[in-house]
């Protein structure tokens, strides 16, 4: 009976759906259906690792009764060889009264024995005295030859049931092999969907303008809690950080140096790399594109001379934050150009840079650092940095997608550990930045701010139940604002009230209670949100925040907060 629950066990693990897009379709789906297929996808997941439970747990019962009898079989080897010794002994004891016996009987008479014995009984006892020394010696030798012949089968049948459990180890150990494959492919399936994703949506986040670096100029992040909008019970959403989050974290450096930490330790907290190398006899070439090899070359020179030309953070900076720069800018142009086979741009889509020098401080960094570049498996890495990372880095993996660089990590960047936002606010490395903790995007009205009225976060409330409710209804459920992106029909905060009714859900039509009840300090993600009693996941939660919420108003990283006015 528990072979085959195992069994069905081992066939839920291998049976279990799974529907990928076909490759033709992949491009022409809607972020709905990708959200659909993400959470069949993360179900599947959750699921066979739900399913693997029992097996692993199996697999070290079995293990366990492995060792048991192995236990029990050098046991009964080692009673085998006591009793086997036992007998050797009381053989040798019977043999010699055997002997003297032999003896006795050649000259053995009655007559003799009579004449031996005092008395009738001692006749007697005589001779029941010999025969109860020869049948105890007999009943000895028989009960040590049956407890050897019950060992050797106690030790055969460990033996047999050491294989047979071995087989069964075995057995569970490859399906579970097969599973831990399989949910590697899964995962691997949604971070490429998720990917998708956020390229749907990546049109209404390119409309905040959001600088991916210092280069772009300074930051202007507007702290919306000193907006009125001019109504009460309002709530607004705040990012730890702007994108990318990838790399060094140029305020973070700042802050590292403002601690006297040293442009080594500055880079190494960001970068996984082996060691520095001198590359500075290599030729840059910079185009007027937007990226690599694009549009036409207009400056040529040496690495040295390029980088002395970029402008991605101030030279008043303190000097170790501007060396890490100089040798992370320098490592940054050699990866992304083949060692100067190709041409760079000249805007933040890849280094900022200028055909004048920038001169000061920051000449200074880049002659004390001459030619110093950061290397790992023998190339120049491709060394992202970007303006404020919100007090926790990211690989290139989590947030682009695709192979995962391994010179990228995840870092928490602050001076201390961290147990709340507060914390992070007065501990991250970055806390300077006026993009560390901000509301993005904002309305033409209301003060242009980003806060939005509490029936506005119930209808996103509401969106969300209904995509849950009925998935067919996605489509309809993008910002009212603005037209359907692919022409269809969107619908408004009261027909999705009377869609939700019509399911026998009871929909919201206020807010008064909102909060972020889950977040992994750890990593930096907050992990779930309950609004007037209904909870969220903190992805589901943005990601439907992000397609309903009016305007070009946001979420734009994984941590974020809830402000209320």
């Amino acid at each position: 009976m528990k072979r085959r629950i195992v069994l069905s066990i081992v066939g839920l693990i291998l049976g279990v759906g799974l529907v990928f897009i076909k490759p033709a379709a992949l491009f022409a789906v809607t972020i709905d259906e990708l959200g659909a297929e993400i959470e069949k996808l993360t179900n599947d997941l959750v699921a066979s690792r739900e399913a693997t439970k029992p097996l692993e747990t199996e697999l070290v019962s079995l293990e366990n009764r492995i060792q048991n009898a192995r236990n029990g079989i050098a046991v009964a080897k080692q009673q085998i060889q006591e009793r086997e010794e036992d007998v050797a002994v009381q053989y040798t004891l019977l043999s010699g009264r055997v002997a003297q016996q032999y003896k006795r009987s050649r000259t053995f008479s009655l007559l003799m024995l009579l004449f031996q014995s005092t008395s009738a009984s001692d006749l007697t006892k005589n001779i029941a005295y010999g025969s109860s020394v020869q049948a105890q010696d007999n009943r000895m030798i028989r009960s040590f030859s049956e407890e050897i012949v019950q060992l050797e089968k106690d030790q055969a049948a460990l033996t047999a049931m050491e294989k047979q459990l071995a087989t069964q180890a075995d057995f569970f150990a490859g399906e579970i092999d097969k599973a831990k494959e399989y949910q590697k492919n899964l995962s691997s399936k949604i971070a490429s969907l998720t990917a998708q994703q956020q390229q749907l949506i990546a049109q209404k986040l390119g409309s905040l303008n959001l600088p991916s670096s210092l280069g772009a100029g300074p930051l202007y992040c507007t702290d919306d809690r000193k907006l009125d909008p001019g109504f009460g019970n309002a709530y607004a959403f705040y990012t730890f950080g702007i994108p990318h989050r990838v790399g060094m974290s140029q305020y973070g450096a700042y802050g590292r140096a403002q601690a006297g930490q040293s442009a080594d330790q500055i880079l190494r907290a960001y970068f996984n790399f082996d060691n520095y190398e001198d590359r500075g006899s290599v030729t840059v070439k910079v185009n007027n594109g937007n990226g690599i090899n694009q549009g036409e070359v207009i400056w040529t020179g040496s690495l040295e001379e390029y980088i002395k030309r970029i402008y991605e953070i101030p030279a008043s900076w303190p000097i170790e934050s501007l060396k890490a720069q100089a040798i992370a800018a320098r490592s940054y142009v050699l990866a992304v150009t083949n060692n100067g086979n190709d041409s760079i741009c000249a805007n933040q889509h890849c280094q900022v840079f200028k055909t004048e020098p920038k001169g000061g401080d920051w000449d200074g960094a880049v002659s004390e650092t001459a030619g110093k570049v950061m290397i790992a498996g023998g190339q120049p890495i491709s060394a992202w940095y970007a303006s404020t990372a919100g007090g926790y880095t990211f690989t290139n993996s989590d947030v682009w997608g695709g192979s995962q660089r391994p010179w990228t990590k995840r870092l928490r960047d602050t001076n201390g550990d961290v147990g709340s936002f507060g914390d992070l606010l007065s501990k991250a490395y970055d806390k300077d930045s006026p993009c560390m903790y901000s509301a993005q995007g904002y309305r033409s009205q209301y003060n242009k701010s980003a806060w939005l009225k509490g029936e506005e976060v119930a209808d996103i409330v509401n969106v969300i139940l209904l995509a849950r409710a009925d998935g067919s209804t996605k489509d309809h459920l993008y910002q009212t604002d603005k037209p359907h992106p692919y022409g269809g029909e969107v619908w408004d905060a009261a027909r999705v009230r009377q869609e939700l009714q019509n399911r026998n859900i009871s929909p919201l039509t206020n807010v008064s209670n909102a909060s972020i009840s889950g977040v992994d300090w750890g990593t930096g993600l907050t992990t779930n949100i309950t609004i007037e009693g209904h909870s969220f996941s903190g992805s589901e939660f943005k990601d439907w925040f992000n397609l309903r919420a009016p305007a070009n108003i946001q979420i734009v990283g994984p941590l974020f907060n809830i402000e209320k006015k």
